[in-house]
């Protein structure tokens, strides 16, 4: 996750991650609506902000040894309008995945602004899950 936030590419936005506290992250609450819910009506947008969790530092260094990508299937949603992270980036992740990929046209909280397109992707992941099985 760091790599992906560490060196972004020109002209990539940066998420407004604050500095840690208490080994904790927090996206700025003035910037959160414009970086990770733009497509997000205003007062959902700012009730986001205000009772985002914080996350452990560890989270954006961890490393995973064995990714099951690597041996199970996997779909992907492309955020295409994503200011957390870039969209070559998640383009990327999913090819190396070797992932179905649907994109949409949309901010980091798709699951917020375009839930029927989150609840499609998972939807056909199950089903072609279900006939890969039979």
């Amino acid at each position: 996750m760091s790599s992906l936030i560490s060196d972004p590419p020109p002209g990539a936005p940066v998420p407004p991650i604050l500095p840690p506290q208490d080994g904790f992250l927090l996206l700025d609450k003035a910037k959160f609506s414009a970086s990770f819910a733009a497509d997000v009506d205003a007062e959902k947008a700012a009730f986001m902000a205000d009772s985002q969790v914080p996350w452990g530092v560890d989270a954006v260094n961890g490393k995973i040894s064995q990714p099951a990508w690597r041996t199970k299937p996997s779909w992907y949603l492309v955020a295409a309008d994503d200011k957390m992270i870039p969209p070559p980036a998640q383009r990327f992740m999913s090819k190396r995945a070797g992932s179905t990929v649907v994109e949409v046209a949309g901010s980091h909280a798709l699951y917020v602004s375009q839930p029927n397109a989150v609840a499609a992707l998972i939807e056909r992941a199950a089903r072609e899950t279900n006939t890969a099985a039979s």
